[in-house]
């Protein structure tokens, strides 16, 4: 094989892997492509998760704020309660007293 018979061969062969590498990014090109049914699908997707996530956010603040508000009506709850057991156990000494005092006075 001379030099003009080895150069025609490596222009062929480099042509041949050229058509083909075209060949295969044209087919992978192909199949990638996407549809603008599959893009305006997406975008609605992503409308409809963005609305989904405002949702649990507005869900997550009342719910904290709900949350804040029983915790404070519960604390002046246990406030109440623990001043009514004070009130009660103060009638109750005081009962005790009137007994004593209406026992010592009716047996002096």
């Amino acid at each position: 094989m001379d030099r003009t018979q080895f150069i025609i061969a490596t222009a062929i062969i480099l042509f041949v892997a050229f058509c083909l590498g075209w060949f295969a990014h044209w087919l992978i090109h192909r199949f990638r492509r996407v549809s603008q049914a599959d893009v305006d699908q997406l975008e609605r997707m992503s409308q409809e998760l963005h609305e989904a996530e405002e949702t649990r956010d507005q869900a997550i603040t009342y719910l904290q704020q709900r949350e804040a508000e029983l915790t404070n009506q519960l604390a002046q709850t246990e406030a109440e309660l623990a001043a009514a057991m004070d009130g009660l156990r103060e009638a109750r000494q005081e009962a005790e007293e009137m007994r004593a005092y209406a026992e010592r006075m009716s047996q002096g």
